[in-house]
């Protein structure tokens, strides 16, 4: 590394003191190790000179003598080897990165040469072009962030499969770092008219779209996949003609919850109240139904409060101000049943991580700790509080299943890889294989965008060949997006866990 000066050098480089009466040190004709050492006498007097090396008659005497030296012969910043107190006249401090409202910093500095993030990366391992979670987080952080440097673009292709929080050895906040940057990069350097934005804003607010359709469910189902209108979307949208849209359900799960009177238990000492997301209530709400009844089989009162889309595509997409205005009005009603004594369940792994880790991470609203507290994934909960292997421990199902089981990413991050083999491994009847640890690829929005669908495709290869290896031709996750892609690579009929343990405990 050279270092533009205008003060003259020797021609070892180090810096010429002529011009102040001082000769230059130079560098020394024998190694550190083999120089006699200098002791620097208690008086502040100049050592001796050395009978051999005359290295001891020393030109900077005076100097000696107002600052002691290291065993080096090394001026000390501290005072010498046996000081603890910093001299403030020895160096200069200097605040070299901004602060802010979210400085992460500190987080930043703990990953210099690690990079755990980047092997675990499921986009990076595919795309030889994207960068990795290691520079979109920290990198950008430390070394990009300042008044003259924009946002990579590059964190546009990051799929927001959070692999990199689980991999870092340190806990840097990763995924919270990619969420600002890519939330600053949409606010400030996306062009808001261009077809980019316009089909990740759709794609983000995807409960806007569902809502319409579940007016004409079944003339929506079939537009959305009619040929000719999906040629058209990928020209003017970008959206895949390959992907096929999800049915839209003839009767949502609210509207299902209102026929039937809502809740059908009522038990002040067990409630629970379900967050039941966007996909379960336009698309599958017998996943819905599932929870509903299962836990009214074990004694809970359910309860289904007003809410809005968990915010997770909208992270994804880095449309931060959606996110925050669906927050505000879930942690406003999720507050009011936890203060009725509920607990709050997700049956969407996606949803059950926004609520728990990138609500407080990203918005400071009152109340967003306590939801945070007290969310749970639905299985989870039932695994912690109810004795599940005793329930199952007679069980049998009539007729003999097995499962291709995939654990979301975000339920890994959650800890929760695991629950459903270790739920139903030893029910009779039931064949459980988990098909890997794999990335299936889709990661919500992100293999819903014709750049990325090939991409998505290659990364969900790995799970589709373990899929198919497997003994069942039935797939099961909790997360509406892997499913979606599960089925798409293998043609498998995908269920939820709930749906299974709905079957096993006969609710």
């Amino acid at each position: 590394m050279t270092r533009d000066t205008d003060d003259e050098t020797d021609g070892t480089g180090a810096q010429s003191d002529e011009s102040e009466g001082r000769a230059s040190p130079g560098v020394p004709t024998a190694g550190r190790d083999e120089q006699p050492s200098i002791s620097v006498p208690d008086d502040g007097e100049a050592p001796e000179a050395d009978a051999t090396t005359g290295h001891g008659e020393s030109p900077a005497a005076g100097d000696s003598a107002e600052r002691p030296a290291t065993d080096g012969g090394v001026e000390s910043a501290t005072g010498g080897s046996e000081s603890t107190e910093l001299d403030p006249d020895a160096y200069d401090p200097v605040d070299v990165f901004p602060g802010g409202d979210l400085d992460l910093r500190d987080g930043a500095d703990s990953c210099y040469k690690c990079t755990s993030c980047d092997t675990a990366c499921p986009v990076a391992e595919v795309d030889d072009e994207f960068p990795g979670p290691k520079f979109q987080g920290p990198e950008q952080w430390r070394l990009k962030r300042k008044d003259d440097h924009d946002i990579d673009e590059s964190i546009t292709s990051c799929s927001n499969c959070m692999r990199c929080d689980d991999a870092c050895p340190s806990s840097v906040p990763l995924s919270q770092m990619h969420n600002e940057a890519r939330g600053q990069f949409v606010e400030s350097q996306m062009e808001k008219l261009s077809v980019e934005y316009v089909r990740n804003r759709i794609l983000a607010n995807y409960h806007t779209s569902a809502r319409l359709a579940s007016v004409f469910p079944r003339t929506a189902s079939f537009a959305m996949n009619f040929g000719p209108v999906r040629w058209v979307m990928e020209k003017a949208m970008g959206i895949p003609k390959e992907r096929d849209f999800p049915e839209f359900a003839t009767e949502t799960f609210r509207e299902w919850w209102k026929a039937r009177g809502g809740a059908q238990v009522e038990n002040p000492d067990k409630r629970v109240a379900y967050f039941h997301g966007c996909y379960s209530n336009y698309n599958t709400p017998e996943v819905g139904k599932a929870m509903v009844r299962v836990y009214e089989h074990f004694g809970y009162e359910v309860m289904v409060p007003p809410q809005k889309c968990s915010g997770t595509p909208m992270f994804a997409n880095g449309m931060l101000k959606d996110a925050r205005r669906h927050a505000e009005t879930n942690v406003e009603s999720l507050i009011e049943a936890i203060g009725e004594g509920a607990d709050v369940i997700a049956s969407c792994t996606s949803c059950s991580m926004s609520l728990r880790q990138e609500y407080p991470e990203l918005f400071d609203i009152h109340g967003i700790e306590d939801v945070s507290e007290h969310t749970y994934e639905a299985l989870e909960y039932l695994r912690i509080n109810e004795d599940l292997q005793g329930e199952l421990a007679d069980a049998r199902l009539a007729d003999e299943q097995s499962f291709a089981y995939h654990a979301p990413c975000h339920a890994r991050n959650q800890g929760l890889s695991r629950q459903a083999v270790e739920t139903f491994r030893d029910v009779d009847g039931v064949t459980m294989e988990d098909v890997g640890d794999s990335c299936s690829g889709i990661s919500g929005t992100y293999g819903w965008k014709e750049e990325k669908y090939e991409k998505s495709m290659e990364i969900g290869e790995e799970m589709f060949e373990h899929m198919e290896d497997a003994e069942g031709d039935v797939g099961m996750t909790e997360c509406p997006t892997c499913a979606m892609q599960m089925e798409h690579g293998t043609g498998y009929e995908i269920k939820h866990p709930l749906q299974l343990l709905e079957e096993t405990v006969g609710a």
